[in-house]
């Protein structure tokens, strides 16, 4: 398994070859929204939101708004080192939170957020498979250098 430091390194190596290649598919916008996306997907959203980390950390006083997540989720586990589950479970939690914010905000509600969400979609959907993509692939680098890419739970079924 790889420290936080290591995987902070691998996350900024590899961030460019990443937008590169999303450049070539996509575009350059797309490319440039995809490296960025991939370093907040490393160093921000990373898995390991669930532990003491570095991506921990660096929210500073937010902290908290990730105690749901460390609280429910045991580490290694299926839904939070799952492949797109546990980025699925993050993003939604973030969502979650910005709710509640608009809910408490007069004349802002959740469903105003998500149509908005919708809508830049709809409108910029390179730039938002660019997100997605590059949040995910962010993860796999994660995986990859912790040793094995698949949840404690797949390994120990593998094994039977």
């Amino acid at each position: 398994m790889a420290s936080g430091r290591n995987h902070d390194h691998a996350t900024a190596l590899w961030s460019l070859p990443w937008g590169l290649v999303v450049a070539l598919v996509l575009g350059w916008q797309a490319g440039l929204i995809a490296a960025a996306s991939f370093l907040i997907g490393g160093l921000w959203l990373s898995p390991d939101l669930d532990t003491r980390s570095l991506a921990l950390h660096r929210w500073g006083a937010l902290q908290w708004l990730w105690w749901p997540y460390r609280t429910l989720l045991p580490h290694r586990s299926f839904w939070s080192h799952g492949p797109v589950i546990g980025t699925l479970l993050r993003l939604l939690l973030l969502l979650g939170w910005a709710g509640l914010v608009m809910a408490l905000l007069p004349g802002q509600s959740l469903s105003e957020l998500i149509q908005a969400l919708v809508q830049g979609v709809r409108r910029h959907p390179a730039s938002a498979l660019a997100v997605l993509l590059s949040l995910e692939a962010s993860v796999w680098l994660h995986l990859l250098l912790d040793g094995d890419p698949w949840p404690s739970e797949w390994r120990r079924q593998r094994r039977r």
